[in-house]
């Protein structure tokens, strides 16, 4: 008899041994990220304008093969070029503290980037493939949950190391990250076959027309990317606004990131039950576009409120847009789990990291503009961009089915 602690376990022992997984995995990265700043600038030796180009080196290399790595993914199996990447990575994190210049980094970083974009397609064809269908969402969920615990206490890790105040503790890190990730790379490697890692032959694969062929799925997706500038809002806009247009402390800021920590482990689960088909991913994009222009309606305010009314309103505001991360990530991976060709999954999820990139490269620099310079009508204009993104997914939806529709007859037949 199910007692009240398998509630808050994933349903299934596969599932339950994949929320492991990610625990593991986020724990080894979150080591790392805490103390990153410390360890490029102090360690590495570089500016803080060097590294940022090492990142948009990395963002431009993984935006350009997303599909390739995709369809490569699709050659040689999900679960394999899952492990291969995961062993990859340990193996570049064990080789950070040897880097030494600026062109090393650059060179990590775009290696970096490659494999997590591997790592990505393999993950996401993977678990499609692996789950029963009305088992995918919620154990997604279940894994993304678990991602937000083991990144919480990898940042303590991180945050215990950065105490030390000592060059030769943060040069550590990286090689306890390697060895952690490692470890993740054998628990993958281990895990079952999903039905695609038992590859068909090329010419069986020549049957299923291009990812990019799929303009439905490709307007989806970008749109996707729309609504997850949710993130820019969470942990740019919003704390950008509270430090220069509200009265508010800065602690508040520790709060903030607090309240999303928990409600992103307590609540994801829940806001994806019931999303299993087209429809119901559509419902909860629109959820999460009405979490979204709430928050945006919530903080524009505050530029004129006091006191705890302030604190009042921007710690609402920061529900809220979670609230609107909660629900975007349900429907993404509703939209994924249905609108992906079973021959192809691996190369949707390169086309669906394409989709989300052009929908939210350009949210940073233009939500800071718009919600800092023009005040409420920039906030404004933010909740009409989501709004239409949101209106545009039903009809990208609805042509991504169609299409798959048409394109399997023949396969079928």
């Amino acid at each position: 008899m199910p007692s009240r602690l398998d509630r808050f376990l994933p349903p299934t022992p596969l599932a339950r041994r994949l929320s492991m997984q990610s625990i593991l995995f986020a724990f080894g990265e979150g080591a790392f990220i805490t103390g990153s700043a410390v360890f490029f600038t102090q360690v590495v030796g570089l500016s803080a304008a060097q590294v940022g180009l090492g990142l948009t080196a990395s963002g431009i290399a993984s935006f350009a093969l997303a599909v390739p790595l995709g369809r490569l993914t699709d050659r040689i199996g999900p679960q394999r070029m899952w492990a291969l990447a995961a062993g990859g990575e340990a193996a570049l994190y064990a080789v950070w503290p040897f880097i030494g210049g600026f062109a090393t980094f650059i060179a990590m970083m775009v290696l970096l980037g490659l494999v997590d974009t591997a790592g990505r397609a393999g993950r996401g064809a993977y678990t499609i493939d692996v789950f029963p269908r009305e088992e995918r969402v919620q154990s997604l969920a279940f894994m993304r949950a678990a991602l937000n615990i083991g990144f919480t206490f990898g940042a303590l890790l991180g945050g215990l190391a950065l105490a030390f105040d000592s060059d030769s503790v943060i040069r550590a890190v990286p090689w306890l990250t390697a060895a952690i990730l490692a470890c993740n790379a054998v628990l993958i490697a281990r895990l079952p076959d999903a039905g695609h890692d038992a590859l068909e032959t090329p010419a069986e694969k020549a049957l299923s027309p291009a990812a990019l062929r799929n303009r439905g799925f490709l307007v989806l997706a970008t749109c996707s990317g729309v609504l997850g500038t949710n993130q820019v809002l969470l942990n740019v806009v919003i704390p950008l606004w509270l430090v220069q247009e509200t009265d508010a402390p800065r602690v508040l800021l520790a709060w903030l990131f607090g309240t999303n920590t928990v409600m992103a482990v307590l609540l994801q689960v829940p806001a994806a039950r019931g999303v299993n088909s087209v429809g119901t991913s559509l419902r909860a994009a629109r959820l999460s576009a009405g979490f979204f222009v709430l928050s945006c309606l919530i903080v524009l305010v505050t530029h004129d409120t006091l006191g705890w009314t302030t604190i009042v309103l921007v710690w609402l505001g920061h529900v809220t847009v979670t609230g609107a991360e909660l629900f975007q990530s349900a429907a993404q991976w509703g939209f994924l789990s249905e609108l992906s060709d079973p021959e192809r999954r691996g190369e949707y999820q390169g086309a669906a990291q394409l989709g989300g990139t052009l929908g939210g490269v350009w949210a940073p620099a233009a939500f800071t503009f718009l919600a800092i310079h023009w005040g409420t009508p920039g906030w404004l204009l933010i909740a009409a961009i989501i709004v239409a993104a949101v209106v545009a997914m039903g009809p990208a939806a609805r042509s991504a089915e169609r299409y798959l529709a048409r394109t399997q007859q023949p396969a079928t037949a």
